[in-house]
Parts: structure tokens; sequence; C-alpha cells
């Protein structure tokens, strides 16, 4: 066969076409796959070993999933072995009808990779069919005055086998009056005619009985016969004589049913009724009768249904003319069918991919599909165009067979799915087309990590929160599929150590929530920073990172502290003396306070409850400061009493209070002994508070004189030189206060000292504390008030010429 690369014969078998599939003696890589099989074997018949010729191993036949195209009726291929067989009936004349070369056209599919191999197997006729004539009668009406040698052209026999198979030769049965001669036909048949050989006489035999048979060229032959009746008539010596013997005409295949497309005539030189001629069709198959028509009188062929040149391309018609007398004459009508472009070209798609992977590489096959269009020569011929913006082309493997490739990079999360339209378009004028549309899913692969909503959180929350509640949330998205878009959270780092981190706050794994394990403190930690992770389920994983500032909101869950002036061990402030003619606007004093709590919250504001004259002093509102108001008058007494409350900005306010003892003099020594005096109490609630100080101060100097001779008795166990360093000339105390107080708002140190001798008082407020030289701390907060006491109280060395010089610092 032409194409192929080898034949191979199988003992017992027919005779069986293989290619070679090797490159050394087959260098046409495009070339078919060409096996050759007779028609009418049995099921299960191997064509060939297609597995084999494919350079595949028997492994692969499965592996590789070998298999022919669906289309394919009739065959299959063995999963085992590889085998091409025989699937179905093979009848070559019903497959191919009239063609000589019959040829099946099917794809050999294979997988991983995906490819296509294309295979014609030539069906050979054999000699399964006998000749028939379209009647087993055939009556001839032949006149006696026929002259030796006339001719009477018989029907021809039909045999749809080819070749060597089909109808080779007419015997008739001897006799005396007739012999047959064969004359061949122009389509390449054989027409049998009956040659008178002897006169006729119908009185002597009117009726004459002979047997046509044919027989072709089949190994055995095949044989049909015909019985041939000759009835012998009155003379009519002229037969009808057609113009030409073979009429030819050519016909669009469009025409519409009814159209005239040849008329025959034949003529005849008999007068009468012997020159009167009928036209019928002589033999004409079944098929051809039902699209063509003949008018009996006037020899007008006509059409009677739509032709399809696709169907039948040729039709041969025999006419037959016959007079009234019984002589016929014979032609032969041969129509063409031309072709139109009346068929689309049609897409069928062989293989298909259900998912395409992001990730492909470009040429990657993902379709494999074949044009076909039933029409010849431009009309037949058909291009392939695909829809614009998909990431495909169309590679052309061989004639009609196309590949499906990619041409792009894919991106799920931009294109989750394409659908691609193919489209198939001929030559013809005008030019017709068809589509073929299918889905191709794009498959996820990992390849987006988690993106947070946010580049950075700042999370703020409120002190004294309670356990375990939510405080935050942060949120990653990924648009990949499945586990590769499952996000988990974690924390990753922190600015805490990580026994104390976990015991502060915790996330959700899932949901991304973040909460606090325990109740925060603003005074203890005011922010820290995390470290969030988002981490996807893929493989492998993809995360990110962003940064969390959690931020610890201050309450006003402290109360103000108030630092100066020093509370003695009975609750109440220390004495500060002012001079008697202290001008208005003098600094006597500074309440100090501090507020653990930030903000509005440690804003404080200093405010009067109480005083024992309320227009002698002043107090600033956030400074703290005292100062006197006018200057003292006669009528005001020398002791005055402020009751001061420091409230904070919070909401609600906290707020605490100080007591301020004011004593007008010039010197301590002029301060009277009775502290807790009032002058002219304005009103029982004055006098009622002023005996319950008298109270107190008495219990506080008893106890203070207490104390202080318990320190002597044992100060004199001690070395003299102790003693000395105890009680020199200038004694300076840092009272409980030398503390520093920075996290307040008023971070400041505060030394109040006071030198007195008997001539002179000295009050100096906001001094430096480094004035009081270091061997001097040797008094506490309680001894420092003992001593203030000591000092108002009579002294039996006041008397003494040697100045003696106390200083207390705060």
């Amino acid at each position: 066969m032409g194409g192929s690369c080898a034949q191979r014969r199988r003992a017992g078998r027919p005779q069986v076409l293989l290619p070679f599939l090797l490159p050394l003696f087959c260098p046409a890589l495009g070339e078919p796959i060409r096996y050759s099989i007779p028609e009418e074997l049995a099921r299960g018949s191997v064509v060939g070993n297609l597995a084999k010729d494919l350079a595949l191993s028997v492994r692969d036949v499965s592996a590789r999933k070998l298999r022919v195209s669906a289309e394919s009726l009739h065959f299959q291929v063995d999963a085992q072995s590889g085998d091409l067989l025989v699937k179905d009936r093979i009848d070559r004349e019903q497959i191919c009808k009239e063609r000589k070369l019959c040829e099946l056209q099917l794809e050999a599919v294979v997988e991983n990779p995906l490819n296509v191999f294309h295979v014609v197997v030539v069906i050979e006729d054999i000699n399964d069919h006998a000749p028939q004539f379209s009647k087993d009668k055939i009556t001839l009406e032949i006149s006696e005055s026929v002259s030796l040698g006339m001719r009477t052209v018989l029907e021809s026999a039909k045999d749809p086998d080819i070749g060597k198979n089909s109808l080779s030769k007419y015997q008739l049965i001897p006799n005396e009056f007739f012999s047959l001669v064969v004359k061949d036909n122009p389509d390449g048949g054989k027409s049998p005619e009956l040659v008178l050989q002897k006169a006729l006489d119908r009185e002597t035999q009117s009726v004459h009985h002979l047997v046509l048979t044919a027989v072709d060229g089949g190994d055995p032959p095949r044989s049909g016969t015909v019985q041939i009746q000759v009835l012998v008539v009155d003379a009519n010596d002229n037969p009808p004589m057609f113009s030409q013997d073979v009429y030819r005409v050519s016909l669009r295949e469009d025409v519409p049913p009814g159209t005239s497309i040849l008329r025959v005539r034949a003529t005849d030189q008999d007068e009468g009724s012997n020159a009167e001629v009928s036209y019928s069709f002589l033999g004409v198959v079944d098929h051809a009768q039902q699209v063509f028509s003949l008018e009996p009188a006037t020899g007008n062929i006509l059409t009677q249904q739509p032709l399809d040149f696709e169907e039948v391309e040729k039709y041969t018609l025999d006419v037959e003319a016959r007079d009234k007398g019984g002589l016929s004459t014979q032609c032969k009508v041969i129509v063409e069918i031309l072709d139109e472009n009346d068929n689309s070209p049609e897409i069928i798609i062989t293989s298909l991919s259900d998912r395409v992977l992001e990730d492909s590489p470009t040429g990657m096959v993902v379709a494999l599909f074949k044009t076909r269009d039933r029409d010849s020569g431009e009309n037949g011929e058909v291009t392939c165009s695909l829809s614009k913006d998909v990431p495909f082309k169309i590679h052309s493997s061989s004639s009609n067979y196309y590949k499906l490739v990619t041409d792009g990079a894919l991106d799920r999360e931009q294109t989750p799915e394409y659908n691609v339209t193919i489209t198939a378009t001929d030559r013809g004028k005008p030019p017709l087309s068809s589509s073929s549309v299918f889905t191709l899913r794009i498959g996820d692969i990992n390849d987006n990590a988690p993106v947070f909503q946010q580049p950075s959180y700042v999370v703020h929350v409120a002190e004294n929160n309670p356990p375990g509640a939510s405080i935050a949330q942060v949120s990653a998205s990924d648009p990949d599929l499945g586990s590769n878009g499952q996000v988990t959270y974690s924390i990753v780092a922190s600015d805490l150590e990580a026994q104390t981190l976990a015991s502060y706050v915790s996330v959700s794994a899932h949901s991304g929530v973040l909460f606090a394990q325990r109740a925060l403190d603003h005074e203890q930690l005011r922010a820290f920073h995390l470290t969030l992770q988002a981490r996807d389920q893929g493989s492998p994983a993809l995360s990110a990172n962003v940064s969390v500032r959690v931020l610890v909101g201050d309450r006003n869950d402290n109360a103000p502290r108030v630092l100066y002036p020093a509370l003695a061990p009975d609750g109440s402030a220390l004495f500060d003396t002012v001079p008697r003619a202290a001008e208005p606007g003098y600094l006597v004093t500074k309440v100090v306070a501090v507020d653990a709590d930030s903000g509005h919250n440690a804003w404080l504001s200093y405010h009067v409850l109480q005083a024992s004259e309320p227009g002698l002093f002043s107090l600033g509102l956030r400074t703290g400061e005292v100062r006197t108001a006018r200057a003292l008058g006669d009528r005001d007494a020398a002791r005055q009493r402020l009751l001061v409350a420091v409230r904070d900005g919070g909401q609600p306010p906290l707020s605490a209070t100080a007591t301020l003892h004011l004593v007008f003099a010039d010197s301590l020594q002029e301060v009277p002994p009775d502290l807790s005096e009032h002058a002219a109490p304005s009103d029982p609630q004055a006098e009622l508070q002023f005996y319950l100080v008298l109270a107190l101060a008495a219990i506080s100097v008893l106890f203070l004189l207490t104390v202080i001779l318990a320190i002597a008795l044992r100060l004199r166990r001690s070395s003299s030189s102790a003693m000395g360093g105890c009680f020199q000339p200038v004694a300076c105390s840092k009272s409980g206060v030398s503390r520093s107080y920075c996290d307040g708002t008023l971070p400041y140190a505060y030394n109040f000292c006071v030198s007195g001798d008997q001539t002179h008082a000295e009050f100096n407020f906001l001094t430096s504390v480094d004035h009081c030289p270091a061997a001097q701390d040797i008094l506490n907060k309680d001894s420092s008030s003992v001593l203030l006491a000591s000092i108002l109280a009579p002294s039996a060395e006041s008397d003494k010429e040697t100045t003696e010089q106390v200083r207390i610092c705060v």
C-alpha cells in the first residue's frame, strides 16, 4: 500500500499491512500507520500490534491508556497486549459503497504525555457477493423479419465487489438461434448483447427459452442467472436508434427537486405504431429510481429528490427506447454531481484535559481535536481560529488534526477558568463555519502567600481588663484554594520574654483573635510589641508577618499621693512659720503630690476645703503653692490651719487631703507652746476642731518627749564622739520625703530647712538637698518631727549665748 513501511503475513489469516515505526525506515514523521485487512473479519480478529508499531511496551499500554478514538465503531485496542482488534462487522460495500479504495481513518490516543497518532485501515474486498440481475426473468419480443446478426442489449448484472471479485463474464446456454457478445462499457462495466445467428420463424417456434449466467472472477467464482424468454413477433425490422450511445450531464447538488436534467431521444425508421417509441429505465437500482424519474413519452429525465454530492458523486442510468413492434435499443446517461459548499466544517474533540495547573509551561497540550468537512476541493479546506484573550494557541499536527497548547502564563486567582471557542471555517464561497465551545478549568497551586489587611496593627487596651477577653483581631487573606488558602495564626516574636508573653497574650490559630490572658496594668506595662505570622497549609507552606503594637491605656485607678507636707505619726502635718511682716504674695509653702496614673488622670488640682481665715491665704490651682493673700492684721490669729484637697482629672476624680498648720512668728522661739489654740473661734464647729487638735497635740508632745528621752538614754551609752556628732551646733535632718518621685506629675525633690538661734529665725524652702552635709543625715522621718517639736517646746538651752542652728531637710 502507498505510504506503508512493511507488510506482514500471519499463518492462517489474511494479509495484514503494518508500518515500520522506526525513523530509520520511515523518515516521514507525520506518516500515518497503515494496516490492510479483508472485510468480514470475525469479531476479535487481530488487525495488528498497535503498541509495537507505536514503540510502546506492554506496560505502557495500560499506563498510558492506549486507545482508539470514540468515533471508531469497528475497532478497539486490547488493553493487555496492545493489539488492534476488530470490534464489529466490517462490510466494505456498506462502508465505502462504490469507491474502489476503501480506507478507514482512526486515531490512536495515548496519555502522559497526551498525544495522538493517525491510523489508516485499508479494507480489502473479498468475494462475498454474487452477480445479480435486477429481474428473475427477461421477456424479449423479436420480429421474425429481423436479419441475422441483429443485436439485442440485455440487462447487465450488478456485483458490488471490486477488482477480480467483480463481474468477469457472461455465459449463455448453448442454442442454435442466439449467441452472446459482451461489450465493454465506458464506465468499466460489461453489457451482454444477444446476437441472432439463425433466422426466426414464428410459425415453427414462437417462443425461445434461454438462460444467461453472470460469473465474477473470485476464487471460488460466484454467479447469478436470469431466464430470457424470446417471443417471436411479426415483422418490425427497424429498432429505435438513440442519437448517441452515452449521454453525459453535470448537475449541481443544490438543484431543487423537479429540475429537468436531460432529454434523451430515439428515432425509428418504421412507420405507424412500429415507429412509436416509449422510454424507460433499464436495470436502474432502487436508489437511482428514487432520485430520478423518466417521462415515458418524451424521454425527459427529472430530479425527484435533493442531490447530495457527499453521498453519491455520479449516477449511471440505462435508458431503453422501445417501439410498438417490440424492438428496442439502449443508451447510457451518466450524471455527474458537482459539489457545492453546503456542509459546514465539523469540530471533533478527541481528547480534553479536565484541569490545567496554573504553573503549566508554555506549549503544554491541553486538548486534541480534528476537523471534518464533507465537501471537496476548496469547499472542504478548513482553517481553525481561537477566541481572543485566551492564553492558548492552535498547533496543526497534521492534515485536519490539531493540538490546543498553552501560550502564556496562567493565574487561577485572576482567571479560574476559560471558555474556549474554536471556530472552523472552510474556503468555500461563501465560506461556512462552525464553532465548538468548551471550558478549561485552571488548577490551583500554592503560589500566593497570606496578605494581612493592614501593614501593621496598633491595639489600644484599657488597663484592668477582664482576663481572657478579646482585645483585637488580625485578618489575613490567601486567594489560593483548599489547604493552599487555609490560614493559621501564631505569635513568632515579641519584646516580652517567652514565659512572660504566654501569661500576657495569646492568639487564636484559626480566627486571628488576640486574647489578654491577664489583667493589664498601665503603671507596670504601658506597651509591648508582637510579631504575628499568618501561614497557609500549602506544600511548601507560605507565610507573612505583621507587626502588632499593644498600648495599655490608663484608667483612673490611683488616687493622688501627698508627698509634702509629710505627716507626723498622729496624722497631722508639720508646722510652717510665716514672718509677721510677710507681704501679699509671699510664698509660704507648697503642697506636693503625685499620681501614678498618666494623662488627665494625673492632672492634679489643688483646692482649699477649710481655712481658719479664708481670705488670708491663696492656693495655686495647679502649682499647690500657698501664698499670703494679704498682710497679717492685728485681729488675725497667729496660728492658722488649712485643709487642702488634691484632685486628679479622672472620671470620676480621685482625691487626697493634706492639713497645713501655719504659724505667724518672726522666730521659732516666739511660737507659743500651745500650738493647737485658735483665736476667737467664729463658730462652735471651729471650737470643737480646736479642742480636738489641742488634745492631739498634747498626746503627740508626750509621745515625742518619750521618744526623745529614749534616744537620749541610748546615746549616752554610745561613745562620746558619736554623741557629739548627733548634737552639732548645726543639725540637719532629711525627712522621709527625701525620696525622689519621678513617676508623678511633679517629679521634684524639695528641701525644707529651718535654722534658729536666740535672735534670728530663718525659713528656707526649695533649697537643694546637697546643702545638707552627709554626716548630719542621722534623722529619719519620725525623728525630724520630734526634732521640730523639741524646737517648738521651751528649751533650757535656749538662753545659751552660743547660737544653735537646726536645719530640717525635707
